[in-house]
């Protein structure tokens, strides 16, 4: 009983190890959110700004300490403002979890679905058809879905070619496709944050990474100059695909439904009529 009560002290400070190791995986998701978009530069100049007080303050520069420090109180404000659409991005993140889950498609329904998105991908890029297909999944659309005209129909090769041919009213804007259905077309998309991209990618190209940077959802987009098809997920944009390849990729990202098994399943329990 004494040698349990001599390890006490220890055994009390796992939690200090515990609290360490969850501010490290806050920080680190933090960085990993705002990598590559405009907040990751404020950061640097925040960093700069602190570095630059705690050298005033060193060396008693009292009116550039006194000019920083309130600098500093006032930008408390200024980050919450300027860092709006990074901490949407982050609750957004959250709100992703598996207690949020909604309904998904099936396997089978995937590759029904993208049979027929491979079969007009392969038309549109063919015939250099601009196009930008996105697919949505635990984060809603609805604000961009709003946007266009409405269409809930089943994913058709047939339907997403028409949609695309230049002239026709629903041709310049973004085609949203919710589990298995197409739900709007000619949608308007937020334009992505990155500044870093190449100047050879356009407008459709931006839209598709911007809605993949405050969203889950993934984009197929079609280069309406050379043909080429792209994907984008996460900010993150992969060119030069053919269509076997952008299914694999798809479906890799894609959330299937898991078929549910009876509880006694897990057990190895057979259930005999």
């Amino acid at each position: 009983m004494s040698e349990i009560v001599q390890l006490l002290p220890y055994l009390k400070k796992w939690n200090t190890y515990v609290d360490i190791l969850i501010i490290a995986l806050i920080i680190y998701k933090i960085l990993d959110l705002i990598k590559e978009t405009r907040a990751e530069q404020l950061l640097k100049g925040i960093a700069m700004l602190i570095i630059a007080t705690k050298v005033s303050e060193f060396f008693e520069l009292h009116a550039v300490y006194w000019l920083l420090k309130n600098a500093m109180t006032v930008g408390l404000i200024a980050i919450l403002i300027i860092f709006q659409p990074e901490l949407r991005r982050a609750l957004e993140h959250l709100g992703r979890g598996r207690f949020f889950t909604k309904t998904e498609v099936s396997d089978h329904e995937l590759d029904l679905m993208l049979e027929e998105i491979n079969t007009a991908v392969i038309h549109l890029s063919k015939n250099k058809i601009g196009a930008i297909i996105v697919l949505e999944q635990e984060t809603g659309l609805n604000e961009y879905v709003e946007t266009g005209t409405g269409l809930d129909a089943m994913v058709s090769s047939q339907l997403l070619v028409n949609v695309f041919i230049p002239n026709t009213p629903l041709h310049d804007g973004a085609l949203i496709i919710r589990k298995n259905k197409i739900v709007a077309a000619g949608c308007f998309l937020p334009l992505t944050q990155n500044q870093n991209l190449s100047k050879e990618l356009g407008t459709r190209h931006r839209a598709a990474l911007g809605v993949t940077e405050i969203s889950d959802s993934m984009a197929v987009i079609v280069s309406e100059e050379t043909g080429v098809i792209s994907f984008a997920k996460e900010g993150r944009l992969s060119r030069y695909l053919d269509t076997k390849s952008l299914k694999e990729i798809i479906k890799n990202n894609y959330k299937i439904k898991e078929s549910k098994q009876p509880i006694w399943a897990k057990w190895g329990i057979k259930n005999e009529q």
